[in-house]
């Protein structure tokens, strides 16, 4: 009797294989990149912080690091972090040199894609029923 459940245990976990599997699709991230992304979003947000403490209606609602990355010099990421600390009452010009400091070794993430003013994706992304189809129904 129990050679029979052992049997059976070994041939479906051999039959197991066989069954059709619906594939995910998985990204494969650097860790140590993702940490890095991870401390100078803290520090913007610690630093913001200090910044507007007591006028925190007036903090910039997201410093985009992967929109800072994508323009094309320091001169316009100092210029649009400027434009986002307009409302602060307090000197700025550390926190912009040091958050271009910090974004000289990040990377954009793959993936990130800008949204256009409409929210029409500019058609380099997926949407998540490309990424994750739904499983075909058995016939």
């Amino acid at each position: 009797m129990a050679a029979q459940r052992l049997g059976k245990r070994v041939l479906s976990k051999l039959q197991a294989p066989l069954q059709k599997r619906h594939a995910r699709v998985t990204v494969k991230y650097d860790r140590r990149e993702l940490q890095r992304r991870l401390d100078v979003e803290k520090w913007i947000d610690g630093r913001l912080e200090e910044l507007y403490r007591g006028r925190e209606a007036e903090m910039p609602d997201e410093v985009n690091i992967d929109e800072l990355l994508e323009l094309e010099s320091e001169e316009e990421r100092s210029r649009k972090v400027r434009g986002l600390l307009k409302s602060c009452s307090k000197p700025t010009e550390d926190f912009v040199q040091e958050l271009l400091g910090k974004l000289r070794g990040l990377h954009k993430q793959p993936g990130h894609h800008q949204l256009s003013p409409s929210g029409d994706s500019d058609g380099r992304s997926l949407s998540p029923r490309q990424l994750h189809p739904a499983p075909a129904q058995p016939p």
